[in-house]
């Protein structure tokens, strides 16, 4: 969409994230980082058994299937980038790149 840096085009840059077991996970201490180190931790947030959530890069309320970075600035390259999900002891449990690096 249109990048006019307004909360509405921030939080139209979303990441999701999939629980893939039946099983529900507390993500406390988990982190997503792009390629450039920007990281958002997680709080005190459970995802339940094949359940998704969207990390949103602007302001907003939390629920239970949308979180907010609450960033002025825009995270996810439009061209390329890598998003990483660490667990709370700092191992990769996902990555997710699109585009191409040059």
């Amino acid at each position: 969409g249109r990048e006019d840096r307004s909360n509405r085009s921030l939080n139209a840059e979303w990441v999701e994230i999939r629980n893939t077991t039946r099983n529900p996970i507390n993500l406390r201490g988990w982190t997503l980082r792009d390629n450039d180190g920007n990281r958002y931790r997680f709080d005190n947030v459970r995802i339940g058994g094949r359940d998704t959530i969207r990390i949103h890069t602007g302001n907003g309320r939390d629920t239970r299937t949308d979180l907010f970075q609450d960033r002025r600035d825009y995270v996810w390259d439009n061209r390329s980038d890598t998003a990483t999900l660490r667990d709370d002891r700092g191992r990769t449990v996902d990555t997710e790149t699109w585009g191409c690096r040059r």
